[in-house]
């Protein structure tokens, strides 16, 4: 049986950048026309038929590029825009006095439009702005004057730039956004199918393991313990998102720190992805951990600890708790004199790098706190 696959333009805009092709051909064309219909008018008509047929093979040629995804360089685009405003200067050499005076239409006459829309597109509605404003003031030199119809042209034009420059980029944002969902979509269809058969397997394996070792006590209550966490890390690896890097360079904080979870070790997280750039997501998770491996070097193996993640908006807030002894007064500050302060600074090392601030709260009998506090300005990377 043969499948039949079907392929969508890697770029969103591409609508666009074919009816930008179609509008030169349409635009020249029109050129064209004038051309034929004041022919004899011009003080020098050989260079009005060199132009136009400049503009037909620039046509030809940004045409062949724009239809083609992997043609569309930038250098080309901004190349578009020197071009088409240079054949549009050599408009006072091609018209006489007789058509200045009667306002008739530059050499290029609307084809010059074309090349600020293809910025738009390509850049973006302030590129395309940007080559609106080129294009308006070559209109104003070539014309010899500023009067309201340049301004009026110019700003019709940066206007049609700015709506097409608009539209491309959210075309793009669109579809990021619907492909980033059909990622979750796959992935969450995914780990249901891996939950389902590790539910019907190695999970009531491990349960099994840990009830019965329990019962037995002696050394397998140990391997109850083991069977306990190792349960633990399997439901959280198959309901948590995946922690990859997307291609905005993001990961989502919530699913890195759920995989901490263990018996002695609850995570608390928003309903929603906590997105922030990869590299600040690895450092508050270096923190996480370190925090919880002080917890189990000096809190003691039946201490419990607590990993809470908030996203305030302008503060992404990472806590950790445990309800260990806590620390008695004066120690930091000896371990301080002694110079043995290495997870401690580490932790606000680290947090300090993001921006951020590390508080420590304990005192004996009522556990240990790490609040950590980064900006939320992290995460669109400032």
């Amino acid at each position: 049986m043969r499948t039949t696959t079907t392929t969508t333009p890697s770029d969103p805009a591409t609508p666009l950048w074919r009816g930008v092709v179609l509008l030169r051909v349409v635009t020249w064309v029109f050129a064209l026309g004038v051309v034929i219909a004041h022919r004899g008018e011009f003080q020098r008509e050989w260079l009005a038929w060199a132009v136009v047929g400049a503009m037909g093979v620039w046509t030809l040629v940004t045409g062949i590029a724009y239809a083609r995804e992997g043609c569309r360089w930038q250098w080309l685009v901004v190349l578009d825009v020197v071009v088409t405003t240079g054949l549009m200067l050599t408009s006072p050499f091609i018209l006489s006095d007789v058509q200045y005076a009667e306002a008739a239409p530059l050499i290029t006459t609307v084809w010059a439009a074309v090349g600020p829309l293809a910025a738009a597109t390509r850049f973006g509605a302030g590129a395309g702005v940007v080559a609106g404003l080129v294009v308006a003031i070559g209109t104003g030199v070539a014309r010899e004057r500023l009067d309201l119809d340049v301004f009026r042209d110019g700003v019709l034009l940066c206007a049609s730039s700015v709506l097409i420059g608009m539209a491309a980029t959210t075309a793009r944002r669109s579809a990021e956004a619907l492909a980033k969902a059909l990622r979750t979509e796959a992935a969450t269809a995914e780990r249901e199918r891996l939950a389902r058969s590790i539910h019907d397997s190695v999970l009531q394996v491990l349960a099994r393991v840990r009830r019965r070792g329990l019962e037995v006590g002696g050394e397998a209550a140990e391997l109850a313990k083991l069977a306990g966490e190792q349960e633990i890390a399997l439901r959280a690896l198959v309901t948590t998102e995946p922690t990859w890097t997307r291609t905005d360079g993001t990961t989502d904080l919530r699913s890195a720190l759920q995989l901490l979870a263990t018996p002695s070790v609850q995570v608390a997280t928003p309903a929603g992805t906590v997105d922030l750039p990869a590299h600040v997501t690895a450092e508050l998770v270096a923190v996480t951990r370190e925090a919880l491996s002080n917890v189990e070097k000096h809190a003691g193996p039946d201490a419990h600890a607590w990993v809470l993640l908030e996203d305030l908006g302008a503060e992404i807030v990472v806590s950790v708790r445990d309800d260990g002894p806590g620390i008695p007064e004066g120690r930091l500050e000896r371990a301080e004199a002694e110079g043995h302060l290495g997870v401690v600074e580490s932790i606000r090392g680290r947090v300090r790098d993001l921006g951020g601030t590390a508080t420590l709260d304990s005192a004996p009998g009522r556990g240990t706190e790490w609040e950590v506090r980064v900006p939320g300005t992290t995460r669109d990377g400032r």
